[in-house]
Parts: structure tokens; C-alpha cells; sequence
């Protein structure tokens, strides 16, 4: 067994454990394992040992989630770190690197996406908030909008235009802003679980050091489509091993109740069954790709769609097999497994929306994956016509 999987499983049995009841502690909970997780040298299995990872081969890395997994334990409370974090390490200054990759594997300050807006949701393109040069820094103003942990967040990585637009998002720049500058007003959007996890975040002339650009002026667009391909093949199959661990879950929960016994409940697992096996081909297909040195990204779109549809499916079948059960909340005290199905089921109706609506998806897939001629060039040649 290689020393590192040595010592994390011994990090994971002293610090692993059931998480608190209370949303507020279960989150500070989150926090300080991952704090704990970085501060051992256990954090960040794919990343270089130069910015604080761990510098694993892919295949250690698998056994890491593995590991993670079986352990239960808690996820980063902030996933989107993981969005900006492979940004950073690729385009980021020295300074940017050495500033915000601890504290950000650290949970000690978390992140949000400034990407949608009003007029520009799946067309990133077409972006209008502003960011002018004014000597060392930028004066940003404009508008985000479903902004996921906006209110939580110590920054935010944004798009901003920093020129006209141009063809294939010119014009766009790639900010790094501090939620806590002045002119910035984030107002929480309440949804169906009762909750406000998204957010309008308003921009009214705040001033965004120079220092903060990552990577070239008007080039944010092609930066903001950088991930690790090894990150993103690794990260699927960790998904991978959550689900099959949650579909199992849901089987024991359907003997539990007696649920089981219904034809329509079984037939339904079994789709379920299915599904998550697709997934894990989808995975390993991604992570294929990885090893022969190519891009994911084909097999990232689909996985992408897959995921979010099946989050879908998978708590609606959650719901059946609790039955009346399952109108009862996290606060009820009699609620089974704490209403995590319920609140499940309800958190997964974005899914098929955050990061990309599944028809935006569908497009991407067609165009990119199978080569289908654009839908924007039919509308295109409609307008010449």
C-alpha cells in the first residue's frame, strides 16, 4: 500500500464521522475537514505538489475517491473553488497562485461564478457587464444573475467585457472580484427547497484591482473554458463512486419500507440500475481519452447531461419509494433519513439548468460531438435570406 493512501485512511478514521443535524454546523463541519485535509498534505490529488496538491497518477487518484467515498466523507463545501482553481493554476500569475489556491482548498474562502446574466444565460457571448481600465484597476458594472453561494462567497470569478464583442466571446475578460468591495449587492433568490443557495449579485462601479486579471485582457472567454483534463476524468468517476453508493442507499431504503414489493417501484430501480452503470462507462471513457493524452471534452459534455437527467429520475423514484413519507421536510422530526430524499428531489430540479440548460447541451453535443451543422447558421442564413 503506497504511504499516502496509508495515511489518509488514517486522517479519514480520526477525523470521518456523521455529520451534524444543523445545516449551519454540518457546513462549518465541512470546512474545518478540509482545512484539516490540506493542512495534513492530503488535499488536491491530481494537482501539482508545487501549488499544494498531491501530484497522484491518475490511477492513485482513483483510489483516493475511493477512499473519500467509502469513508463518507464530506464534500468541499464549495465545488465551485474546483471551477476557478484549474483556471488559476493554468493562467494565474505567481502571485495569484501563492494568494488564492490554500485558502481556497482550505475552505477559508469560498468562491461564485459571475457568469449569467439577464440577457445572457447559455450565450455567454453576449455578456454585457462592463469592466473599464481606470490606471491600476478596473471599474466593473453590471449584473449577474442565479449566482450559487453569491451570499456566502469571499469572491467571485466573473466574465466581463473589457471590449466590443467579437466573434468566438472577444472582448471578454477573465476578473477575479472581491465580494466585499464596495458597490457590490448580492440579493438572495429563494427557491423550491425553501432555501436561497442563488443569488442576483449587482455591480455598481467597483473598482477591481488590475492585479485580479487572470490571463490576458479580452481573452476570458477561452480561459473560462479551461479545466485539468485529468481533474475532470478523475472528478466524473468520484461522481461515479457517490452515486453507486446513493443508488445502493435507495435500494436499502425500498426493502425498508416495503417498497420493493411493488412491480412498477422495482422496474424503476432497475432503470436506476442501469443508469448508474452508464455513468460509470461514460467515466472510465473520459478517463480513457485522459491516458491517451486527447481531450475529454466530447465525453464531458455528454457525461454533463447524463448526470444531471439521471440526479432527476433517480430522486423521483426516491420519492415513490418513501410514498406518503415523503412530503415530510428536513425539520420534521419524523422524517425518514432526515428528509434528504425530499430535499434531493427538489434541489435536483436545477439540475438540468445550472451550468448549461439541457438544450443547450443537446446543442453542444450535436455540433461538437457529431459534427451537425449549427443552429446559429441556420438562423444566420434565415436572416441573410
Amino acid at each position: 500500500m503506497p504511504p499516502w493512501r496509508t495515511r489518509l485512511r488514517e486522517f479519514l478514521a480520526a477525523h470521518a464521522g456523521p455529520p451534524p443535524r444543523d445545516r449551519a454546523e454540518r457546513s462549518a463541519w465541512a470546512r474545518a475537514f478540509h482545512a484539516d485535509l490540506q493542512d495534513a498534505g492530503l488535499a488536491a490529488p491530481g494537482w501539482p505538489v508545487e501549488v499544494g496538491g498531491m501530484g497522484l497518477a491518475l490511477a492513485d487518484q482513483l483510489d483516493y475517491h475511493r477512499e473519500m467515498t467509502r469513508a463518507r466523507a464530506p464534500k468541499h463545501p464549495c465545488a465551485l473553488s474546483f471551477i476557478v482553481a484549474p483556471t488559476l493554476i493554468k493562467h494565474g500569475t505567481a502571485e495569484q497562485k501563492e494568494r488564492f489556491l490554500r485558502p481556497l482548498l482550505r475552505a477559508d474562502e469560498l468562491w461564485c461564478q459571475g457568469f449569467s446574466e439577464p440577457g445572457a444565460g447559455s450565450d455567454l457571448t453576449a455578456l454585457s457587464t462592463k469592466a473599464e481600465r481606470d490606471g491600476d484597476h478596473y471599474v466593473v458594472t453590471g449584473q449577474k444573475v442565479w449566482t450559487s453561494m453569491a451570499a456566502q462567497a469571499h469572491w467571485m470569478f466573473a466574465l466581463v467585457r473589457t471590449a466590443p464583442p467579437g466573434p468566438r466571446g472577444a472582448g471578454i475578460s477573465y476578473l477575479l472580484v472581491p465580494m466585499d468591495a464596495p458597490g457590490v449587492t448580492v440579493r438572495p433568490l429563494r427557491d423550491i427547497s425553501g432555501g436561497a443557495h442563488f443569488a442576483e449579485v449587482f455591480l455598481d462601479e467597483v473598482r477591481v484591482p488590475a492585479r485580479n486579471l487572470v490571463g490576458e485582457e479580452n481573452e476570458g472567454w477561452a480561459i473560462a473554458r479551461t479545466s485539468l483534463g485529468h481533474e475532470r476524468a478523475t472528478a466524473f468517476l468520484s461522481d461515479e463512486f457517490r452515486y453507486r453508493r446513493i443508488v445502493d442507499e435507495l435500494f436499502a431504503l425500498a426493502g425498508t419500507t416495503g417498497a420493493k414489493s411493488d412491480p412498477v417501484v422495482r422496474q424503476s430501480l432497475a432503470r436506476i440500475e442501469a443508469s448508474v452503470r452508464v455513468l460509470a462507462a461514460n467515466s472510465r471513457r473520459a478517463l480513457d481519452l485522459v491516458l491517451e493524452g486527447r481531450d475529454p471534452g466530447p465525453a464531458a459534455s455528454v457525461n454533463r447531461l447524463v448526470k444531471a437527467e439521471f440526479d432527476q429520475r433517480l430522486h423521483e423514484v426516491a420519492l415513490r419509494v418513501l410514498g406518503p413519507d415523503a412530503v415530510l421536510g428536513a425539520r420534521a422530526p419524523s422524517a425518514p433519513e432526515r428528509g434528504r430524499w425530499t430535499f434531493g428531489f427538489l434541489m435536483s430540479r436545477a439540475s438540468t439548468i445550472g451550468a448549461g440548460t439541457s438544450e443547450i447541451q443537446r446543442n453542444t453535443i450535436a455540433e461538437k460531438v457529431l459534427g451537425l451543422p449549427s443552429h446559429l447558421q441556420e438562423l444566420a442564413g434565415e436572416e441573410r435570406a
